[in-house]
C-alpha cells in the first residue's frame, strides 16, 4: 500500500494501537485516539480515569523516542481486511503554541474532546515510515 493510501486509511480510524519502549526494550502497547497532520501524528493525556499521571508511554518516549502506530480494520468478510503502521520519532509537549495547535486539532477531530479541559501532556510523533497491508484495493 503507498504511503497516501496507508496515512488516510490510518486518520480515519476510530482508534489506533501505540507501541512504545524504555531503555530497557520492553514493549508496551495501549490504544490512542489520535489526530493525523501531513506526517504527524498527535496523542493527548486526556483526564479519563488512569491509575497514575506517571504514564508509562511518557516515560518510554523520554527514554526511547522511537515509537510504532497500528491502525487496523477487521470483518468477518476477509476480503475488507487492512493495516496500516507508522514508525515515529516522539516528543512530550507540555506547553506552548505547538501543543495548543495539537489540542485544537484533536478537539476537531474527536468530539469527545470539545468539552474536556486537556491540560495533560500532548505528544507529537514525527512519522518516518509509513506501511500497510489491504485484501483488496
Amino acid at each position: 500500500m503507498l504511503a497516501d493510501e496507508c496515512r488516510r486509511r490510518f486518520a480515519t480510524a476510530d482508534h489506533v494501537y501505540l507501541a512504545t519502549a524504555g531503555a530497557d526494550g520492553g514493549p508496551h502497547l495501549v490504544p490512542v485516539v489520535v489526530v493525523v497532520t501531513g506526517d504527524e501524528i498527535c496523542f493527548a493525556v486526556d483526564d479519563k480515569p488512569k491509575r497514575t499521571t506517571s504514564l508509562r508511554r511518557l516515560r518510554n518516549i523520554a527514554e526511547n523516542p522511537r515509537v510504532a502506530f497500528l491502525a487496523d480494520h477487521y470483518d468477518a468478510d476477509w476480503s475488507r481486511l487492512w493495516w496500516v503502521r507508522a514508525d515515529a520519532e516522539a516528543r512530550v509537549l507540555r506547553d506552548g503554541a505547538e501543543r495548543e495547535r495539537a489540542v485544537e486539532a484533536l478537539r476537531l477531530r474527536h468530539r469527545q474532546y470539545r468539552h474536556q479541559d486537556l491540560a495533560g501532556p500532548v505528544v507529537l510523533a514525527r512519522v518516518m515510515r509509513w506501511s500497510g497491508w489491504a485484501a483488496s484495493p
